[in-house]
């Protein structure tokens, strides 16, 4: 069992596995971010096999700069890194200069209207009214250059998608808007100037690269008889950068023996999942790197999970409900803090 509960919170923010939890304060651009990828700011430097996809995205909206809104579209499955590639673009210096909003998408309007007024004003919408939050809204989208990140967008019905659209095209703005989904019908329907841009697979040697950049793979005395047996583990990942990156946490800690345990899992061959958009290997990944978890760290991990995704989590805060359930055990440093 941990004691020191500032270890537990970075061993499961290490694990990277959680699509809800964001451990850590506010971080200082005020947004609501998934902390899959965004704990606070990407580092670029650890993004694998995106560089050049970056650039010519960029590129594009650069070159449609004179339109009063672009929408851009960009789709793909889960875990292959959609969210962690907008965050690129949503930092680049290039639009610096643009005031920014990133929203974890809700089917609500009106919720989605108030988190891009809560975020340019720097103030909760304390507004009920719809035609009250929409003055507002417009009053804080005049005359601006506003770049927009809409996170994971599941909403299909054509009505709801265009009054998204109408939202936007109201405003006396220019508005980039960078839109996340994994269906392709919905990348269809909310694009207008610039076609969907769907996130290719990365090749193995991508996925190698990551797993041992988070396994520390470098530092390790025993590289040379785990490298093939790493890059036939990178193999099932299926080009998903998020199934390489759980692995890699996992098997940081291992040892021969282990990384052969995790190469030659029966979980490979099993139907973990029935979602065309969330493959096998994602889950399967997930799945093992939950398994060899410290048995203490499990419950902790779990509880997380009766959070929504976006929602803000004050690493203490959680801590204290951790101890309070009897999931971990208070220590000397707690009372320090």
């Amino acid at each position: 069992m941990h004691n020191n509960k500032i270890d537990l919170a970075k061993d499961i923010k290490d694990q990277h596995l959680s699509t809800n939890l964001m451990v850590g304060p506010s971080c200082s651009k005020v947004e609501f971010a998934d902390a899959r990828e965004t704990l606070s700011d990407v580092v670029e430097e650890l993004i694998i096999g995106r560089t050049e996809e970056k650039w010519k995205i960029i590129a594009s909206l650069l070159e449609g700069i004179s339109e009063k809104i672009i929408i851009l579209p960009i789709c793909g499955i889960g875990g292959i890194g959609k969210t962690t590639f907008a965050r690129l673009i949503y930092n680049d210096p290039e639009f610096k200069c643009y005031s920014q909003v990133w929203v974890n998408v809700q089917l609500d309007l009106n919720k989605i209207r108030e988190s891009i007024i809560s975020q340019l004003s720097r103030k909760e919408c304390q507004a009920i009214e719809r035609q009250i939050i929409c003055s507002c809204l417009m009053k804080l989208l005049s005359g601006k250059r506003i770049m927009i990140v809409l996170d994971d967008l599941w909403e299909e019905d054509q009505f709801h998608l265009q009054e998204l659209k109408d939202m936007l095209y109201h405003a006396d703005s220019n508005i980039i808007t960078l839109v996340t989904t994994r269906s392709e019908r919905v990348a269809g329907r909310i694009c207008t100037n610039l076609q969907p841009y769907k996130i290719l697979p990365l090749t193995n040697d991508m996925c190698w690269d990551i797993i041992k950049q988070r396994s520390a793979f470098e530092a390790r005395d025993d590289k040379k008889p785990l490298t093939d047996i790493g890059r036939e583990i990178a193999q099932k990942c299926g080009g998903v950068a998020l199934a390489a990156q759980s692995l890699g946490f996992t098997l940081r800690s291992k040892n021969f023996d282990q990384w052969m345990k995790v190469k030659d899992s029966d979980i490979w061959n099993e139907a973990v999942s029935n979602d065309a958009s969330l493959p096998n290997h994602v889950l399967a990944s997930l799945k093992l790197s939950y398994s060899h978890m410290d048995s203490s760290l499990q419950p902790c991990f779990t509880y997380c999970a009766i959070f929504p995704k976006g929602h803000k989590i004050v690493k203490h805060d959680l801590i204290y409900q951790w101890i309070s359930l009897d999931f971990i055990k208070p220590s000397k440093i707690l009372s320090n803090l």
